[in-house]
Protein backbone atom coordinates (compact mmCIF):
# COMPACT_ATOMS: atom_id res chain seq x y z
CA UNK A 1 0.00 0.00 0.00
CA UNK A 2 3.05 2.12 0.88
CA UNK A 3 3.64 1.86 -2.60
CA UNK A 4 0.71 2.74 -3.83
CA UNK A 5 0.47 6.04 -1.87
CA UNK A 6 3.67 7.27 -3.60
CA UNK A 7 2.40 6.44 -7.37
CA UNK A 8 -0.32 8.53 -6.42
CA UNK A 9 1.20 11.61 -4.73
CA UNK A 10 4.07 11.19 -7.50
CA UNK A 11 1.15 11.63 -10.43
CA UNK A 12 -0.30 14.66 -8.24
CA UNK A 13 2.50 16.11 -8.55
CA UNK A 14 3.03 15.53 -12.53
CA UNK A 15 -0.90 16.96 -13.03
CA UNK A 16 0.17 20.22 -10.97
CA UNK A 17 3.05 20.66 -12.99
CA UNK A 18 1.17 19.90 -16.18
CA UNK A 19 -1.39 22.51 -15.10
CA UNK A 20 0.88 24.94 -14.60
CA UNK A 21 2.54 24.57 -18.10
CA UNK A 22 -1.00 24.47 -19.72
CA UNK A 23 -1.60 28.07 -17.91
CA UNK A 24 1.62 29.56 -19.08
CA UNK A 25 0.86 28.56 -22.77
CA UNK A 26 -2.56 29.88 -22.37
CA UNK A 27 -0.85 32.78 -21.42
CA UNK A 28 1.39 33.14 -24.07
CA UNK A 29 -1.20 32.50 -26.67
CA UNK A 30 -3.18 35.32 -25.58
CA UNK A 31 -0.29 37.56 -25.23
CA UNK A 32 0.22 36.57 -29.04
CA UNK A 33 -2.98 36.60 -30.38
CA UNK A 34 -3.44 40.68 -29.18
CA UNK A 35 -0.91 41.03 -31.46
CA UNK A 36 -2.13 39.57 -34.44
CA UNK A 37 -4.47 41.91 -36.61
CA UNK A 38 -8.12 40.94 -36.72
CA UNK A 39 -8.47 40.50 -40.48
CA UNK A 40 -5.62 38.42 -40.31
CA UNK A 41 -8.03 35.17 -39.08
CA UNK A 42 -7.36 32.62 -37.18
CA UNK A 43 -7.02 34.62 -33.55
CA UNK A 44 -10.98 33.76 -32.95
CA UNK A 45 -11.29 37.26 -32.22
CA UNK A 46 -14.17 39.85 -33.64
CA UNK A 47 -13.64 40.27 -37.68
CA UNK A 48 -13.98 43.28 -39.12
CA UNK A 49 -16.14 43.39 -42.32
CA UNK A 50 -14.16 44.34 -45.49
CA UNK A 51 -15.96 47.14 -47.31
CA UNK A 52 -16.51 46.12 -50.95
CA UNK A 53 -15.77 48.98 -53.31
CA UNK A 54 -17.97 49.73 -56.17
CA UNK A 55 -17.58 49.64 -60.11
CA UNK A 56 -18.45 52.29 -61.77
CA UNK A 57 -20.89 51.54 -65.08
CA UNK A 58 -17.71 52.82 -67.53
CA UNK A 59 -14.96 50.81 -65.85
CA UNK A 60 -17.54 47.57 -66.08
CA UNK A 61 -17.63 48.39 -70.00
CA UNK A 62 -14.18 48.88 -70.42
CA UNK A 63 -13.42 45.40 -68.97
CA UNK A 64 -16.15 43.67 -71.11
CA UNK A 65 -15.06 45.09 -74.15
CA UNK A 66 -11.40 44.13 -73.02
CA UNK A 67 -12.82 40.65 -72.01
CA UNK A 68 -14.74 40.67 -75.59
CA UNK A 69 -11.57 41.79 -77.61
CA UNK A 70 -9.88 38.97 -75.55
CA UNK A 71 -12.40 36.25 -77.09
CA UNK A 72 -12.51 37.60 -80.34
CA UNK A 73 -8.44 37.58 -80.64
CA UNK A 74 -8.49 33.74 -78.95
CA UNK A 75 -11.15 32.58 -81.58
CA UNK A 76 -9.34 34.39 -84.42
CA UNK A 77 -6.00 32.56 -83.72
CA UNK A 78 -7.94 28.98 -82.79
CA UNK A 79 -10.19 29.15 -86.53
CA UNK A 80 -6.77 30.25 -88.50
CA UNK A 81 -4.85 27.10 -87.06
Amino acid sequence: MLNLATVVGQLKKERERAQKEVDGLDTALKALGSLVSPNRGSTGGPTVAKKRKTMSAAARKRIAAAQRARWAKWKAAKRSK
